[in-house]
């Protein structure tokens, strides 16, 4: 395969992922030295409590493409996505989980939709997560087509690939699990066509997922409630792209 004439940065918003970072960063680092000569891999630690601040360190104490972003204290995943787009310094950026369950190898895939789209979108096909996990999801995304006319097949899915100045283009006030849906809420208000592909998803082995903590859900309820309202005019319309649905379909 030729490399590509673009530059690429790829982030990882890492919380207690002491098990899986190092693979995770050496997975990176094989796929985008295939696509291109320029590219660097940020993971941003969130305030773990166990070693992988430190072991992201010194991954980057050896390698001339790793930097790391650390948060004091635990600032939630939402908030390590702004801090991973925000350190990004070239053309397209691409972030995923630390947590194994994508395959790397695909984004070479995702860079076949570029530069035709400036966002591709990764889905997964099948998601092999626990039942009420799929439910919650499901939900989610339901809910966001509801009040904001947002149609993406999965919301959440950590397989996405932006061209750098339009996703540092917009402002997101959400810092919890609102804050990707937000982001397509607003990529979409800005007419901006992505292309949605299929990624391969697997079980995750090592580490704990908090996507499902009572206390992440809340949080994410409670930001979709004041982005609806911030969205509302002062008569308490509806913003006036708010029900526009999301292109790139």
């Amino acid at each position: 395969m030729m490399k590509r004439p673009y530059s690429l940065s790829i982030f990882f918003p890492s919380y207690n992922e002491e098990d899986n970072i190092v693979q995770s960063v050496r997975e990176a680092d094989a796929v985008a030295s295939r696509i291109t000569d320029t590219y660097e891999i940020i993971i941003i630690d969130d305030g773990s409590k166990d070693h992988t601040g430190q072991m992201a360190d010194r991954i980057a104490r050896e390698s001339k493409h790793v930097r790391v972003v650390h948060h004091h204290p635990n600032k939630g995943a939402g908030a390590a996505l702004k801090s991973g787009i925000k350190a990004a310094r070239y053309d397209y950026v691409f972030y995923s989980d630390a947590d194994l369950q994508f395959d790397l190898n695909e984004l070479e895939h995702l860079f076949d939709y570029i530069p035709e789209y400036d966002v591709v979108l990764g889905y997964r096909h099948p998601r092999r997560d626990p039942f009420m996990r799929i439910v919650n999801a499901w939900g989610w995304n339901k809910l966001n087509t509801f009040l904001f006319g947002l149609h993406v097949r999965d919301i959440d899915c950590a397989f996405k690939l932006f061209r750098r100045e339009v996703i540092q283009s917009i402002h997101i006030q959400s810092n919890g699990a609102m804050t990707i849906a937000e982001m397509l809420i607003r990529l979409a208000w800005k007419r901006i066509v992505w292309k949605e592909v299929p990624v391969t998803h697997k079980p995750r082995h090592a580490g704990v997922p908090t996507g499902a903590n009572p206390r992440v859900i809340l949080r994410a309820f409670r930001e979709l409630v004041e982005f609806y309202r911030a969205t509302n005019n002062k008569q308490g319309r509806h913003h006036p792209h708010a029900r526009r649905p999301a292109l790139g379909h």
